[in-house]
């Protein structure tokens, strides 16, 4: 098991815990009467756990320390002064505010090593140039590996390969007639559409962010990833027509498609050139 599988694992131990612990806390609240102490003594371990989450487990076992140590003045001046009765049974508040910080600490810990994992992640491919950070998609860089991985499918077992290429039409005269905001919003809406759109197994990329152009690989042949981008297409018109600040605009996506020919083509690229080329005959439906 990897780590971050470990991790996973454990944080979901730590939350049943902290959930069962708090589930017992309130049938012993229940149980031993004295509303309002127990409702002052809850206050105060909610209030433990904020600190142990916010700053930590001395923190918060520093706070759950003066908590015993209010209690035990509560205690005695109850008992003493008042004449009182504290029934033993409250003497749960003595462990449970510690018990559920020390969960909760290793709850967060356990979440924040996934979380240093992601971004840890995030930023190699970044920086491999793999993740765009703007549509939160994938590039050309690995676009083209995941395409050798695809050609060397093709080669082995003979499945077809298919690349389809997404561009929005007239994007340059759409690109004067919109202010910022909107293109960055209609960039946005078309990575999250096409990418709802396609299989699960399809994976898209964002290639050019000059004339901004998506791509995803398919183990389909030509006419089954034409369907697909047929799909692409219809759900974007109907995608496109619920953004208020784009549905004024005629904004229309033009495709292409290509298949993998291992005797006229020899790198991903002619594989993406020709489905570039085949979005010139992509015209608009009249």
């Amino acid at each position: 098991m990897s780590q971050d599988s470990r991790n996973n694992l454990y944080s979901d131990i730590y939350l049943l815990i902290f959930i069962a612990l708090m589930c017992f806390t309130g049938i012993l609240m229940s149980v031993t009467g004295h509303l309002y102490i127990n409702i002052i003594y809850m206050g105060l371990t909610i209030l433990s756990i904020l600190i142990t989450y916010f700053y930590g487990i001395f923190a918060g076992l520093i706070e759950n320390l003066f908590f015993v140590f209010v209690q035990i003045i509560v205690m005695i001046y109850l008992n003493g002064a008042m004449s009182h009765r504290v029934p033993l049974e409250l003497s749960f508040w003595l462990v449970m505010p510690t018990l559920l910080s020390v969960v909760i600490y290793f709850m967060t810990t356990k979440q924040r090593e996934l979380q240093t994992t992601n971004n840890e992640l995030r930023n190699a491919l970044i920086e491999q140039g793999a993740f765009d950070t703007e549509t939160k998609l994938r590039t050309m860089v690995a676009y083209v590996e995941d395409a050798q991985v695809f050609i060397e499918t093709n080669r082995r077992f003979n499945l077809p390969v298919t690349t389809i290429i997404i561009r929005i039409r007239y994007y340059n005269e759409l690109k004067r007639m919109m202010s910022q905001s909107q293109m960055k919003e209609l960039l946005k809406v078309t990575s999250d559409i096409i990418t709802n759109t396609t299989r699960d197994n399809d994976i898209t990329y964002y290639l050019d962010d000059a004339l901004p152009t998506w791509g995803s690989l398919l183990y389909a042949d030509d006419v089954g990833a034409k369907i697909a981008a047929e799909r692409i297409k219809k759900s974007f018109a109907m995608g496109i027509n619920t953004v208020p600040t784009l549905k004024s605009l005629k904004i229309s996506l033009v495709v292409g498609v290509s298949s993998w020919d291992a005797e006229t083509m020899k790198t991903p690229y002619d594989l993406i050139d020709g489905a570039v080329k085949e979005t010139e005959y992509d015209v608009p439906e009249s």
